[in-house]
């Protein structure tokens, strides 16, 4: 690099001392030129005058003897011509074999205009570039024509001068040039090597020159412009990072749009929804095809005003509210707010309002209906005491599920609290099993303990036994007619796997998903004769969140049916009491789900 700058600026000084060289040549030369043709144009004027006087005057010497004397005497070329253009006299060449000379430019200005006429040009007679000047006289007109050789010849003169100066000006300027070529060239080496390490991003580089010049200044002020770019860029850099954290916090799917419907960058919530679809620069029809997000968009970006639009086609099982507003440099940025839970839970709780009235009615029209019936004074006496029994079984109905709800909501919102322990596994399942005996034993079912395990999980020993007691007492109701049920517990990583399974009809596919909401039953008629009031799974499931496990519901149609929950394990058998923290956070988990 050195060299290239060492040469670069020589090759400019040299430049510089040629331009100069030639510009003097041209300029002294033509000088000169304008000087010798001024005077040379000055005496012949003079002499063509003087001619034209003697030709006048001198009638006595023969025209062509009076012109080879003038020309000779003049070292010039004397012509004298008729009106006409007909040359009568020559002193170089033979007047009868010259051509008519009446359209000479020179003779012309003479003949025609009656004044002096001059012209330079290329004389085919002789060969030579002359200077001619006509005078007019009576009759005709006399022309001189000095040869510019003379011109020529100094000209050169003076242009070798010129090169031989300019040659000896090149050799002293090789050896100036190059002292100050080679201090230039490293000082613009050290701020190409600056300027080279700022650009490949080493932005803490910097250069120092303790000169006073133009390039001391242009080193001095690159060095202050790194280090503010330095400053600029970190500040740019860790705004961008914050920015690029709060967007990808963010619960909401954000994708910013160029003016040409272009990806130009999308939070993680946005990969996460469309996967490898959203590539940066590409079409964004490529990312999303949804209708309503394309006409948002483009009316965003055509209008420059926020567009809102519901959109539930962007990905399957999902319904978003989107709102498209217009950036800077003509792009929109479209912010995707997910309703899909919010809906579920709308839905969620109509169908809540919708069972409990629906479960509500049933017994309330009872009770009015046998009330308003004793009321009557025609009601015999012996039908009073079965109506208040009916009534009283349907009191009973909704006292329980009156209870069910209150402990299902207090369970949901993180009210009730539980005596956490360290329990044996195998104590809860034997528990269950003691208190169903008899009332298996009645319907003739089978009901034993299959494996378990004395591993100690933390559980508040009530709530884990109502778990099993709904279990259990599902089991005895649906699965009873295959006349065995089997409860069981076995580890599982870092917890304890409990079990109830049944032999009876079992249950179809499509309602497992669906087993623990709220008033859900396979077969709602049969649910309802049993007596149960539709929330006893409801009330399991959230039981289980509240201790940190989970619960499923495994079964085919003619092979029982398996409901399993896990509890986390513990090796110290002292109580744990939960924190609102992790009640609210069950509760939390519950709405997302």
């Amino acid at each position: 690099m050195r060299k290239r700058i060492f040469f670069k600026l020589l090759a400019a000084f040299l430049v510089v001392i040629a331009v100069v060289t030639i510009i003097l040549d041209i300029t002294v030369r033509d000088a000169w030129e304008r000087s010798i043709r001024a005077q040379i144009e000055s005496s012949m004027q003079e002499r063509t005058r003087l001619f034209a006087q003697r030709v006048q005057n001198d009638r006595g010497t023969p025209i062509q003897q009076l012109v080879d004397q003038v020309g000779k005497a003049g070292n010039a070329r004397a012509t004298v011509i008729q009106t006409d253009g007909k040359v009568l006299a020559d002193s170089d060449a033979n007047a009868d074999a010259m051509e008519n000379h009446a359209t000479r430019p020179e003779f012309i200005e003479a003949l025609q205009h009656g004044r002096l006429g001059m012209s330079q040009r290329f004389s085919h007679t002789l060969g030579v570039d002359f200077l001619y000047v006509a005078v007019p006289i009576p009759g005709g007109a006399v022309r001189m024509a000095y040869p510019l050789s003379a011109i020529q010849e100094t000209t050169r003169a003076i242009r070798s001068t010129l090169v031989r100066a300019s040659l000896l000006a090149v050799l002293i300027a090789i050896l100036l040039s190059a002292f100050a070529a080679q201090s230039v060239a490293g000082r613009l080496r050290r701020i190409v090597e600056f300027a080279e390490r700022v650009s490949a991003g080493d932005l803490s580089a910097r250069i120092t020159d303790y000169g006073s010049d133009e390039i001391s200044q242009v080193a001095t002020a690159l060095d202050v412009t790194a280090r503010k770019l330095e400053q600029s860029f970190a500040e740019v850099e860790n705004g961008r990072n914050q920015l690029e954290t709060v967007l990808n916090s963010m619960q909401d799917a954000v994708v910013a749009i160029s003016a040409d419907k272009k990806v130009q960058w999308a939070n993680g919530v946005m990969f996460r929804y469309a996967g490898g679809a959203v590539r940066n620069g590409a079409p964004v029809i490529e990312t999303v095809r949804d209708p309503e997000f394309l006409r948002a968009m483009e009316e965003a970006i055509k209008t420059r005003t926020v567009h809102t639009a519901r959109a539930a086609s962007i990905w399957p099982g999902k319904t978003f509210q989107l709102t498209a507003a217009p950036m800077f440099g003509g792009g929109v940025v479209v912010v995707l707010h997910d309703l899909t839970e919010v809906e579920r839970v709308e839905k969620t709780r109509r169908d809540f309002i919708a069972n409990v009235s629906h479960e509500l009615r049933t017994p309330l029209t009872s009770v009015q209906g046998y009330a308003e019936t004793l009321l009557d004074p025609a009601t015999p006496q012996e039908q009073g005491r079965e109506f208040l029994e009916i009534i009283h079984k349907n009191a009973a109905r909704m006292t329980r599920l009156t209870e069910d709800l209150l402990t299902l909501a207090r369970v949901e919102s993180g009210e009730k609290e539980f005596a956490f322990a360290a329990v044996p596994a195998s104590q809860l399942v034997r528990d269950a099993m003691q208190n169903f005996r008899e009332i298996a034993r009645s319907r003739g079912i089978e009901l034993g303990v299959e494996t378990t395990t004395d591993r100690c999980v933390s559980a508040d020993v009530d709530a884990i036994q109502q778990v099993l007691a709904n279990l259990v007492d599902n089991a005895l109701k649906y699965g009873g007619s295959g006349g065995k049920v089997v409860l069981g517990t076995r580890e599982a990583g870092n917890g304890v796997e409990f079990y109830v399974r049944d032999l009876g009809p079992g249950i179809a596919s499509e309602h497992l998903p669906r087993l623990f909401e709220r008033f859900y039953r396979v077969d709602k008629a049969r649910s309802r004769e049993s007596g149960g009031t539709g929330l006893g799974l409801a009330i399991a499931k959230h039981i289980i969140m509240a201790h940190g496990g989970s619960i499923r519901a495994d079964s085919r149609l003619g092979h029982g049916s398996t409901f399993l929950f896990t509890l986390p394990a513990t090796q110290a058998p002292v109580a744990v009491p939960a924190s609102p923290q992790d009640k609210t956070q069950a509760s939390a988990e519950e709405l997302r789900k």
